[in-house]
């Protein structure tokens, strides 16, 4: 009787054991202090459906008011095809990133061969790889595209990038952006990309906003110039994206990166009706969106006059934005200030391959369950848009785009097995169909 009390003890044990290791592989991790000081991005399923890709035909168009305190603009468009009615989204936006280049168009690799960024702590530095990454074959990614290494100047490749984005039913693509002869560190100048980019979108009814990047020398000063130069060179695009006010005003949206890095009285003058060089009322006003990352920031933000608040990573627990247990605090203020909430949620986070020390903010993917869990935590705050983080982010492994297994000498890339390429742009889709039914039970 002993010996099989103490099996039995044992039994438990294990079992016990068993269900704490899940718990822990799935429970979301919290960062460390220490890694504030570079942010993710500063430098740089269920089973599956049975729907098939809708023809590239578009036969009818019936455009459908939003229901929302933004009524009268438009948040869906719903096109009959051959076989049946699908919709994109214009409250469902994504980040998209232009800073890829390969030899056969560009004549050499750019962002696919990233440089592998040391620890700030000399000591950690010293423990892990250094040097850069040497495609095809060994890629600044832990996942590999199925587009291969490519070039974002490649016109087939943006067709490619606007028939996925088209069949996640994301209406509106948030462009990274650097003003002209601007770059960021580890790329080259893309601004002269942008029209083929609108041109693309446009033949996939997709519209684009612009997400401003933290360009050495950026100021309120140089923002107003940045804003007149894109109002005036792409206001009059089709594809140019404008978002109907709480006033009523239909005015273009502009993310802006990292915007705690300029204090709020500064933003104050470009923001705020009383500021030196102020837009508002102008032909250039807009809705500008600022990033949260710590708590404090949420003062700032309203203070600096900006519309409203985005969280952008899509590393669950990273930083105080990111966490999806402090979004509904976050929309009871944004409500108490008549300011929008945009939370931004993303299938997984790992930029091991570009930042090799920071294992510790890696969040799996969990087949789909991870990403659907996030796009859970965004519903249930009823934000009146979602922004998701990203479309093609490799270096952070945030993207939906479409993904291959891949096995070399020296890497074995992750994938989205045992699912098919396209399993994140179906669960989009899916789950953007299903934010919209809830958006009008909330409005009836």
């Amino acid at each position: 009787m002993t010996r099989l009390r103490k099996k039995a003890l044992v039994a438990l044990f294990l079992f016990t054991l068993f269900i704490f290791g899940t718990m822990m592989g799935l429970r979301t991790l919290k960062p460390s202090d220490g890694f504030s000081d570079l942010a993710p991005g500063m430098d740089f399923a269920e089973e599956r459906s049975d729907r098939r890709r809708p023809p590239d035909v578009v036969k009818d168009v019936v455009v459908s008011p939003v229901q929302s305190r933004l009524a009268g603009s438009d948040t869906k468009v719903i096109f009959t095809k051959s076989d049946r009615d699908y919709s994109i989204f214009y409250d469902v936006h994504i980040f998209y990133y232009l800073w890829y280049g390969s030899p056969t168009v560009d004549s050499k690799y750019i962002h696919w061969d990233h440089v592998l960024v040391p620890h700030w702590d000399p000591k950690i530095a010293a423990s892990h790889a250094q040097g850069r990454h040497t495609p095809p074959e060994d890629i600044a990614s832990s996942f590999y595209p199925e587009l291969g290494p490519y070039s974002s100047r490649d016109p087939k490749v943006l067709e490619s990038h606007m028939a996925q984005i088209e069949a996640a039913a994301a209406g509106v693509l948030v462009l990274s952006w650097y003003p002209p002869r601007v770059a960021d560190n580890h790329g080259e100048p893309t601004e002269d990309l942008v029209p083929a980019v609108m041109d693309a979108a446009h033949r996939h009814s997709i519209k684009v906003a612009f997400h401003i990047q933290p360009y050495k020398g950026r100021t309120d000063q140089s923002m107003h110039d940045n804003i007149k130069y894109i109002v005036d060179k792409y206001g009059k695009h089709g594809a140019f994206y404008r978002f109907r006010s709480s006033t009523g005003r239909v005015l273009p949206l502009f993310y802006v990166y990292d915007s705690y890095l300029t204090p709020p009285e500064s933003w104050a003058e470009l923001l705020t009706t009383k500021g030196s060089h102020s837009i508002r009322g102008t032909p250039y006003d807009g809705i500008f969106v600022a990033l949260i990352v710590e708590e404090r920031h949420k003062h700032d933000i309203l203070a600096s006059g900006f519309d409203g608040i985005y969280t952008y990573f899509a590393s669950n627990g990273f930083s105080f934005g990111s966490s999806h247990q402090n979004w509904k605090a976050i929309k009871d203020f944004c409500d108490g200030n008549n300011l929008l909430f945009i939370p931004s949620v993303g299938p997984g986070y790992v930029d091991t391959a570009v930042r090799p020390w920071n294992n510790h903010n890696t969040r799996n993917r969990v087949n789909g369950r991870y990403y659907e869990t996030s796009l859970q935590a965004a519903l249930s705050v009823r934000s009146e848009i979602v922004t998701i983080t990203s479309f093609n982010q490799w270096h952070e492994g945030t993207q939906i785009e479409k993904a291959v297994p891949k096995k070399t000498v020296t890497r074995l890339y992750l994938d989205y097995q045992p699912n098919q390429p396209d399993l994140y742009l179906e669960l989009t889709r899916r789950w953007a169909e299903h934010f919209n039914k809830e958006k009008d039970k909330w409005l009836m």
